[in-house]
């Protein structure tokens, strides 16, 4: 089980490509809408080819938000929601790694929206040769970040966010 700082891990390092996005969809009483964010970089950091000691370390870029409605797209972007003007960043820092019957529960901290709060959420984290794979699906409290627009009185929007990503990252690159 990792407990150690991205910074202050050695071992291989697995860097995610240019192409790396992370999926989300965000409902609401009538509907629901997916998105997702296309800049997406870090790394995974392996000490011992153990994926229990790992540390993964990524950022998004919030300007790379994009909507299943254009109008979306940009609301999202506003200070409404993740306000990418003050914050245009995120950033995911895992702290600790266990190994369950299913896979890992990841636990870090999460920045978005100038908040960072610690979450866990479960995934299945393996390698192959040069190649890591990250799959993982798990809900946020948007609340928890401080974002807070209610919607339409008619159409309010839910405090819960799915986040979903299948990533893979490359030893070395």
């Amino acid at each position: 089980m990792s407990t150690q700082t991205p910074s202050a891990v050695t071992g291989d390092v697995y860097t995610f490509p240019e192409e790396t996005e992370v999926a989300f969809r965000g409902s609401k009483v009538t509907g629901a809408h997916d998105g997702k964010f296309e800049k997406v970089n870090g790394t995974v950091t392996v000490p011992e080819a153990d994926l229990a000691q790992a540390v993964i370390d990524l950022e998004i870029d919030m300007g790379s938000t994009v909507a299943d409605d254009e109008k979306l797209t940009g609301h999202l972007k506003s200070p409404d929601f993740f306000d990418v003007a003050t914050h245009p960043t995120s950033r995911f820092q895992s702290t600790k790694i266990e190994k369950t019957d299913d896979g890992v529960e990841v636990t870090g901290n999460l920045t978005l929206h100038g908040v960072t709060k610690t979450i866990a959420f479960p995934a299945v984290i393996s390698l192959d040769g040069e190649t890591l794979t990250a799959k993982s699906e798990f809900v946020i409290n948007r609340k928890d970040f401080d974002i807070v627009y209610p919607g339409k009185p008619d159409d309010l929007i839910r405090d819960e966010v799915v986040i979903k990503f299948d990533l893979k990252a490359n030893k070395g690159a």
